[in-house]
């Protein structure tokens, strides 16, 4: 029998008043790596922080990574220690324990049941999710990996996506070999075709990486120095392309009035993310393509 309205509201002002315990319990405990689910942090100010990581230190490789299905493979019973390290109510892990436990809504609607993860898409599975990765994770590279290496080494995580950086190839090699086994203990696993390292030194200006729908590649200022170039990832560009031309087919019907409004929201948003320092031909060429779509719908 599906929950009422009114139950399903409480449940969410609930969550929403755990949510609230937990930040203020958690967030001056998470390193400054980690920038996902947070409420005065987000993906511009992990990538500004990456970029001014990369352009200042000496960074020559990259260790890319993305966990595979994250939220479906958070183990309860290691989400349960983690908490019980700062918490000790017990009526208050109890609940967050229920929580874990209970049906998801998928995309359809339909009620699943599965045997691991948080509910996605719930209040309080963001917060969960930051402390479960701040000790499979986070803490792990400070406080184990980064000390066993001579040179700069750096994580910079939002949510499950992150992108490491190492001065030399051994220990970034040494640390892509140990990253698997760690998260595996965690019961995580690691998206291969989403994973790998790569040369990043100031003289390849054709190696590029991605990380959070930005393109990052070495290329020359005017003076002749290197310094880090970033685009909209190309990828990116096509989803954010294809998204446009399906919303333009649902909403051609709107006045005129109402079109340029709303074309105008979407366009501010657009450029308040990906409007950064060297990308401004990415931003020609998502509005060039937005004024063709218009043109031809």
């Amino acid at each position: 029998m599906a929950p009422s309205r009114d139950t399903a509201v409480e449940d969410k002002l609930v969550q929403l008043g755990v949510a609230r315990i937990l930040e203020a319990i958690y967030e001056p405990e998470f390193l400054r790596c980690s920038y996902g689910y947070h409420r005065s942090i987000g993906a511009r100010d992990a990538v500004d922080k990456l970029t001014v990581k990369l352009q200042f230190g000496r960074y020559n490789y990259v260790v890319e990574a993305d966990i595979k299905g994250f939220f479906d493979h958070i183990e309860d019973h290691w989400m349960m220690r983690m908490l019980g390290e700062r918490i000790e109510d017990g009526a208050l892990l109890r609940l967050i324990q229920k929580w874990l436990k209970a049906g998801v809504l998928d995309t359809d609607g339909k009620v699943i049941h599965p045997v691991t993860g948080t509910p996605q898409g719930g209040i309080v599975s963001p917060i969960l999710a930051n402390v479960y990765l701040h000790y499979a994770l986070d803490l792990w590279f400070e406080k184990v990996a980064q000390k066993r290496c001579r040179g700069e080494a750096c994580l910079i995580r939002y949510a499950h996506d992150f992108v490491c950086a190492f001065e030399y190839r051994e220990e970034a090699e040494a640390f892509y070999r140990a990253l698997g086994e760690r998260l595996r203990k965690f019961g995580l696993e690691l998206a291969e075709d989403k994973t790998r390292i790569i040369a990043f030194e100031r003289h390849r200006s054709q190696t590029s990486f991605e990380f959070l729908g930005f393109e990052f590649r070495w290329g020359m200022n005017r003076s002749g120095k290197p310094y880090l170039k970033r685009r909209t990832a190309r990828s990116k560009l096509r989803n954010a392309l294809a998204q446009f031309t399906q919303w333009c087919r649902e909403n051609r019907n709107l006045r005129l009035s109402q079109l340029f409004e709303q074309v105008g929201l979407k366009l501010r948003g657009y450029y308040n993310y990906y409007g950064v320092s060297g990308n401004c031909g990415g931003l020609k060429e998502f509005y060039g393509q937005v004024v063709k779509l218009c043109g031809s719908g």
